[in-house]
């Protein structure tokens, strides 16, 4: 399998996908798929039957869900060194910090930007528990460390560090040091950089519904 194709919008979650992408150097294509008809229809359910931005198409292989995707990708092509050895110690932190910034982390920051909080005594029935805890575990992961897992970049750091900066421009993660500091590194990388002007110059010709014009 050689082909790759991210199917995406420049205002979505598919940033992060760009970004590793980029990472890896692999040639890719781009297919932009507007919010709307377009991302509902049959045409693109019938790649992601949830209608929703992004999914990877590898050869034969479809693949959704960014932190699927970046696990994958990093598996796929591992010349590009994104992800710890399978038998190492540095794997399980790898999978343990990528899959909480997917369930945990997510979910108590769309709940903090949404106004949502959980009842008192419930919080035992939410995966996140509380944002508080989830903030502190995050900030335990990455304070005082260049990157997430074993003192190297991985696709870990492009998913963690993504929610991250999306959470300090948007007001769902609280400015701490601890996370300014990791993002800021991340967000020089010249990956990341030429990943959001890919994504930037795009905006103008695929605006969001109720959103105004970008650009």
């Amino acid at each position: 399998m050689s082909s790759l194709t991210l199917y995406s919008h420049p205002m979505s979650r598919g940033r992060i996908i760009r970004w590793m992408l980029e990472e890896i150097g692999a040639p890719y294509e781009y297919t932009a798929v507007d919010y709307g008809p377009a991302m509902k229809g049959p045409a693109y359910r019938a790649i992601n039957p949830m209608g929703k931005v992004p999914a990877l198409v590898h050869g034969e292989t479809v693949v959704t869900e960014c932190a699927a995707i970046c696990a994958y990708l990093a598996d796929a092509f591992p010349a590009a060194g994104l992800a710890p050895a399978p038998a190492s110690p540095e794997r399980g932190a790898y999978y343990r910090w990528l899959f909480f910034a997917a369930g945990p982390l997510e979910q108590a920051a769309t709940a903090k930007a949404i106004g949502w909080s959980v009842p008192e005594k419930r919080s035992g029935m939410v995966g996140f528990g509380s944002y508080g805890e989830t903030m502190d575990a995050l900030e335990g992961a990455v304070k005082d460390r260049e990157f997430i897992v074993g003192g190297r970049f991985s696709a870990a750091d492009v998913y963690v560090g993504s929610h991250i900066g999306w959470g300090l421009q948007f007001g769902s993660i609280e400015h701490r040091p601890a996370f300014e500091a990791y993002w800021t590194r991340l967000a020089a990388r010249p990956a990341h950089v030429k990943a959001n002007a890919l994504d930037d110059a795009l905006i103008p010709a695929h605006p969001v519904p109720g959103m105004p014009p970008q650009g």
